[in-house]
């Protein structure tokens, strides 16, 4: 069993390591981005990674206020699913429209998952970054493109 403090400090190693891993690498638009805290641009639409002692977690989180307007990005984010699916390379996202996150505030949630990791064991990390780096990239790479779209809604 780790300690608060010890699982606090392993998570921290964790996302600095992620963050000098992914440093070098440019947005699709050419531009230095911060990869851990990815900035949409679009208040209430972002991007987010999370790990644990026994899985990993990729995900678009709408996070709205105003749950039409949640629900109309969502809407949005499905008429633009090809799209992302191209860009992902990949179809087997969990979409979830208006659930209830763990502070009892509504969401809507695209995620993929990576089970059988840990992230509290260095030897895990390997398996974690190479999660993460293709498909935040590939997130990026979507969102160059998208994002202009979600200015109008």
């Amino acid at each position: 069993m780790y300690s608060r403090q010890e699982v606090s400090k392993l998570k921290q190693e964790f996302w600095t390591a992620f963050g000098k891993y992914m440093k070098p690498v440019l947005s699709a638009d050419g531009e230095a981005v911060s990869w851990i805290n990815y900035k949409t641009g679009i208040s209430g639409i972002g991007f987010k990674m999370d790990a644990d002692n026994k899985q990993a977690t990729i995900a678009i989180v709408l996070s709205q206020p105003d749950i039409a307007l949640q629900q109309g990005h969502y809407q949005h984010f499905q008429q633009l699913k090809n799209m992302l699916v191209e860009a992902l390379g990949e179809d087997d996202w969990s979409w979830q429209e208006g659930i209830t996150d763990e502070y009892g505030k509504v969401i809507s949630v695209i995620s993929k998952q990576q089970t059988g990791v840990n992230i509290l064991r260095n030897e895990d990390w390997p398996a974690v970054i190479s999660f993460f780096k293709p498909r935040i990239i590939a997130l990026d790479e979507f969102w160059s493109m998208a994002k202009y779209s979600f200015e109008s809604l």
